[in-house]
């Protein structure tokens, strides 16, 4: 193992993986290094249908050496620490190794001590997390005969921030199919004010709501889990705190245990999935590299560190305002190869830019899904190509969208994006 590389790359997720293979395609010669110490690369976003029962968790796991590009030098640890005046980033078991360009892209970890009660209740019982143990998820769902089904997220940035929703609509789905909706109550409780923050997306989204029933709890945030008891509280953190928010004739027995001024809210559940609260990694929050929100701190628009021009940041790790997903990675990837290329070539990153695209898929039942595409400004910006799939308005649920989610994105991800093609 080298202890210095041309390009070191932070993170063996689908921003590393991408950006080294992008890398090499388009010129084999430079040296690249890349700090993964996981034998698994996984495809995330299916684990939303594996919750559902639909997909088969074994499909979203590959050995991280197959996913990894030929050429790169694996260095299997972790990274620990920076010392950007030294071009050096340290590692658990391999020491400091040297670069004379940094992507970083570790992505993001979850942090249960943030709310109280969830490290000792999350996966055990009827508390459930398709971004911990989507398998788990459906086992919940199955052995659900009726009560409370609660679905919320946390007040920190999440990955897939549309993955806590998502599940809530395909629960509420499963649970008209097996005659079950009568005796249930679909809650679905987020700190956020709106459904989605793209109009054409929210206004789909709460047809929805109304078609299956769903009790949409806005400001709520999740403070405390009592798994044993069955028991979430919820603080109110919108501008009314003040109003009273119990309404629906109070069918899905919440409790106010809160003063007014610091409203609580306490309901019980009979089956609880949440996204856990999402911090940048340790050795990142600690390092000189982050902003004061603990984000990596890059341009925008370049993804270039906005104080150390050698260092590249993309993914969920990185400070910007847009959704953490994979689609938002594949338009970031092309914007850091082209830059770093400018920069060994010249000492000057390129010209490529990047305008904040993201990308929900949103599944909104069993064969239903709109996607929901949009920019920094919050503008719907759907993809020409899906007019060849014969969908004229992505923005309305749609069959082929679900085809899309399930068969198609998976093929794409393994076959092209993590082989260096730009899709």
């Amino acid at each position: 193992m080298s202890k210095h590389h041309q390009v070191l790359i932070i993170g063996g997720g689908t921003a590393g993986i991408m950006v080294a293979a992008q890398f090499l395609k388009k010129n084999k010669s430079i040296d690249i290094g890349l700090i993964e110490p996981a034998d698994t690369h996984y495809y995330q976003p299916a684990w939303t249908l594996v919750g559902a029962g639909t997909f088969d968790y074994d499909k979203t796991a590959k050995p991280m050496a197959e996913v990894m590009p030929s050429g790169v030098d694996w260095i299997k640890d972790y990274a620990t620490g920076f010392n950007p005046e030294q071009n050096s980033v340290s590692t658990k078991a391999s020491g400091d190794i040297t670069y004379d360009y940094l992507v970083t892209a570790p992505g993001l970890i979850m942090d249960t001590s943030l709310i109280e009660g969830l490290t000792e209740s999350l996966g055990k019982g009827v508390v459930c997390s398709n971004y911990t143990d989507s398998k788990h998820t459906w086992e919940v769902l199955k052995n659900f005969k009726g009560g409370n089904a609660i679905f919320t997220q946390p007040t920190t940035p999440i990955k897939c921030g549309g993955a806590p929703q998502k599940i809530a609509y395909l629960a509420a789905d499963y649970l008209r199919k097996q005659k079950l909706a009568d005796k249930s109550n679909v809650i679905f409780a987020t700190p956020g004010g709106v459904i989605f923050g793209v109009k054409p997306i929210a206004d789909t989204l709460m047809k929805v709501i109304a078609r299956y029933g769903i009790h949409f709890k806005t400001h709520y945030a999740p403070i405390k889990i009592d798994g044993e008891n069955r028991k979430v509280t919820f603080k109110l953190v919108g501008p009314d705190v003040n109003e009273c928010v119990i309404n629906e004739e109070n069918v899905i027995g919440e409790k106010v245990i809160g003063d007014v001024g610091d409203l609580t809210l306490e309901m019980d559940f009979d089956m609880l999935h949440l996204a856990p609260p999402q911090t940048a990694p340790k050795f990142i929050k600690e390092s000189p590299l982050v902003n004061d929100a603990g984000w990596l701190d890059v341009d925008h628009h370049t993804l270039q560190h906005n104080k150390h021009p050698n260092i590249f940041g993309l993914g969920d790790v990185a400070a910007l305002p847009t959704a953490k997903t994979g689609a938002a990675i594949r338009k970031q990837v092309p914007v850091v190869v082209d830059n770093l290329l400018g920069m060994i070539a010249a000492n000057k990153i390129g010209t490529m830019s990047y305008n904040g695209y993201s990308s929900c898929p949103l599944v909104t039942g069993y064969g239903k899904m709109v996607l929901a595409e949009f920019d920094y400004k919050g503008n719907f910006t759907p993809d020409p190509k899906l007019k060849r799939l014969l969908i004229s308005d992505s923005s309305k649920e749609h069959w082929r969208l679900w085809m899309l989610k399930k068969y198609a994105l998976p093929y794409l991800y393994w076959q092209k994006m993590m082989k260096g093609e730009e899709v």
